[in-house]
């Protein structure tokens, strides 16, 4: 009995103390809210040379590498809805950390471009 509740304090005491955090989402759903909502940033978390190949309308582009030199001065409202993307979905996944790490509060990541069904502009 002692044990079962010593387990429970100890799940109870460290339930408030997540850190923030991004939300994963699908393309689908990434698409949902650009065709539904206004107030939003897409942001392209690949290279030049891979944006100027294609990228989603709308997007703006800021590698993931420089997301920490960047991201206040292009994004200066940091409750403001961002949606993130790359490639394949592993440097987004970074780019949206990054993000949460500089205290951007409504960051959503949608993986990669290889993976969006719906148009892109060249």
């Amino acid at each position: 009995m002692l044990l079962i509740s010593l387990s429970a304090f100890g799940l109870c005491a460290c339930g408030g103390d997540t850190a923030p955090s991004y939300e994963q989402i699908t393309a689908k759903e990434a698409k949902e809210i650009m065709d539904t909502e206004a107030d939003y940033f897409l942001l392209d978390a690949r290279t030049e040379e891979e944006f100027s190949s294609g990228h989603i309308k709308g997007a703006i582009l800021i590698p993931e590498y420089e997301i920490a030199a960047r991201a206040e001065k292009e994004l200066p409202d940091k409750n403001a809805l961002i949606l993130v993307y790359c490639r394949s979905g592993r440097r987004s996944k970074i780019a949206s950390e990054e993000l949460v790490k500089l205290g951007y509060t409504n960051v959503k990541e949608f993986g990669g471009i290889i993976d969006w069904p719906y148009e892109i502009v060249k």
